[in-house]
Parts: structure tokens; sequence; C-alpha cells
């Protein structure tokens, strides 16, 4: 077990005793320091964040071609509504666990749908992002709010914000 104490000197220094060790740190150089270590682990740890949603995204983005190519089996078109969301959602759960809800499905397929070139997809928006921009149905309003993510750096909170207030001043020109 490891010993410390400190101590802090009129002087602005920092004595740190541990064990056999002991230091003079100048507070102010020490307080950088920590504030450097702190900043470079911020950034690492959204790196990794930004990674892993990219990947999700990439991933959920292929899920929603095989589920189009199986349901279109070489034809131009699918027949919709023949219960493979639901027979999937039921097995993949089995398999893999949680995240493949129904909901969840039909929107990775929508996902693919509204943009069949994976290289289209921005890096700056997570699935939850993509999750909510893609309840709606129209292609400008969908590259509208992506735009804008991206532009205004929305987290998923300002977003489904935005789309709320957007959707009652809607409301509320339709009944005047």
């Amino acid at each position: 077990m490891q010993y410390t104490k400190n101590c802090v000197w009129s002087n602005g220094l920092t004595s740190i005793t541990t064990n056999h060790l002991s230091l003079e740190l100048n507070n102010t150089d020490y307080s950088n320091l920590i504030e450097l270590i702190g900043d470079t682990l911020q950034e690492s740890r959204q790196q990794v964040a930004r990674q892993v949603n990219t990947v999700l995204v990439q991933t959920y983005w292929e899920i929603g071609r095989y589920i189009v190519e199986f349901e279109q089996d070489g034809q131009a078109y699918a027949e919709f509504g023949t219960g493979l969301l639901t027979q999937l959602s039921k097995d993949l759960t089995v398999a893999y666990g949680k995240g493949f809800g129904r909901s969840n499905l039909f929107y990775m397929r929508k996902l693919y749908v509204a943009f069949p070139n994976s290289g289209t997809l921005s890096h700056y928006l997570s699935w939850s992002h993509y999750y909510e921009i893609l309840k709606s149905d129209e292609p400008l309003e969908i590259s509208f709010y992506i735009k804008q993510c991206e532009r205004e750096k929305w987290s998923v909170r300002e977003l489904k914000r935005t789309l709320f207030v957007m959707t009652q001043s809607f409301i509320c020109v339709i009944f005047i």
C-alpha cells in the first residue's frame, strides 16, 4: 500500500511524498499537466465514439441492403408486408440479443433505400440521428436535416427538439 501526502505551501509549491519519493511541483504547471492529460483522454474518447458510430451505421446499412436484396429476390421491386421483418426480428434477437426489434430493422432497411450508395452516409451522424431523420418519407427533408446536423453539429437531443418544434409549427400553420 502506498502512502501519499500533499502539502501546499505559501510559495505556490506542492510537496508530494509517496513512500520514498519526494517532489516539489509548481501548482500552475501541475494543473496544466492534469488539463493536458484530460484533454487528450477526452479527444481520444470522442474519436473512438465517432469510429464506433461510423461502423455501426455502416453495419446497419449493410443489414438494410441484405433485407432489401432478400425481399426483392432478384426483382426490381419487392412485395412489401410479407412479415419478413417480424420473423427476422425474432430470429436475430434470439441469435444476437438486443437491437433487432422490428422497428430497428425497418429503419435499417429504410437507411439502405434512402442511401443506396454507402459512400453518401455522413460520418458525423450516429445511428440515433439517422433513426430520427428517417422518420420522414421526404428525401428533401431527410437531406436537409442531415446537412443541418453536420453543419450545426446537433446532438440527437437537439435534432429531436428541432423536429418537434418544426412539426408543431407546421401543425399551427395548418390550423390557422
